[in-house]
């Protein structure tokens, strides 16, 4: 039986009516190249990354060292063009144990959770930092305010993202 579809305000159509040819349709397999411009402050924070670096910008009215780098504050609203490097360690602020994949598919049994967290970054103000994952460390022993050290990736496999730490680890 091909019922039509109801559709509130519309017409509804059946799978006939889409096999018939009654309904132009047209299917493709589009091939898109993309880009995007990561701007100044974010280009020149993935180029640090890629050496092994964090990088932050300063506000020069508040004196806020700011992480991700922006290239204004939104504070007090001026450009923020002083350059400043900070620490690979720093404090955790808040963390999760994760029982789940990126894309929400359960972790298998067996698997260790994912631990993500918010580490504030040494030399950047308060409250300032990157979300990133948690390693070498037993979920039982996490803790706000636990220092850490980020883990980099060897230089030969780094590439400019966040990624090019590998995760944060207690110290």
């Amino acid at each position: 039986m091909d019922e039509k579809i109801k559709v509130s305000g519309g017409t509804g159509l059946s799978s006939k009516d889409i096999s018939s040819g009654k309904i132009f349709m047209t299917e493709d397999s589009l091939d898109c190249a993309y880009a995007w411009d990561t701007g100044v402050a974010i280009n020149r924070y993935l180029s640090e990354l890629k050496k092994a670096r964090i990088i932050g910008t300063k506000c020069r009215k508040c004196k806020r060292v700011m992480l991700p780098p922006r290239l204004f504050c939104e504070l007090c609203f001026i450009p923020s063009n002083e350059w400043v490097y900070l620490q690979d360690s720093g404090v955790v602020n808040t963390f999760s144990i994760c029982y789940v994949h990126w894309d929400a598919s359960r972790i298998g049994e067996g698997e260790k959770p994912h631990l993500p967290a918010v580490i504030e970054i040494d030399g950047a103000s308060q409250g300032m930092g990157i979300m990133h994952l948690l390693g070498e460390v037993e979920p039982k022993h996490i803790k706000t305010g636990m220092k850490v050290q980020a883990v980099w990736k060897p230089e030969s496999e780094r590439e400019g993202s966040i990624t090019d730490i590998k995760y944060f680890k207690p110290l």
